[in-house]
């Protein structure tokens, strides 16, 4: 399937599906909102760097981004799991160890509320 938008309404599209800030949606990309925002409002050329960054920081399916054809995002992968993967490398070893005890306690609460 083929969109009509082109590249920066197609990126404004993203953002929007995935219910982010110019801000928010920035800072992910290590991009100001200033630029993000520009993007948007096709006053800034977006190059080869911006649209990897995009498709691999969301998941964006490449092709469609580039052309309208296709489905927004990758189907086979798991943007939610890659981010928490992504995010866990940076953190240092006493907050990882933090975060996998938060999860064993996440996963001892929602196992508990299942038998309910």
């Amino acid at each position: 399937m083929k969109t009509d938008l082109g590249m920066p309404q197609r990126i404004y599209a993203v953002r929007k599906t995935l219910g982010l800030t110019q801000k928010d949606f920035a800072e992910r990309l290590n991009i100001s909102k200033a630029y993000a925002g520009a993007i948007e409002l096709n006053k800034r050329k977006i190059n080869d760097r911006i649209i990897k960054i995009i498709c691999f920081t969301y998941n964006v399916n490449e092709q469609w981004l580039r052309t309208g054809i296709g489905a927004m995002f990758n189907e086979s992968d798991d943007h939610k799991l890659e981010e928490v993967i992504r995010n866990f490398k940076k953190l240092d070893a006493l907050l990882q160890d933090y975060v996998l005890k938060q999860i064993h306690l996440a996963l001892e609460y929602q196992e508990t509320k299942d038998k309910e």
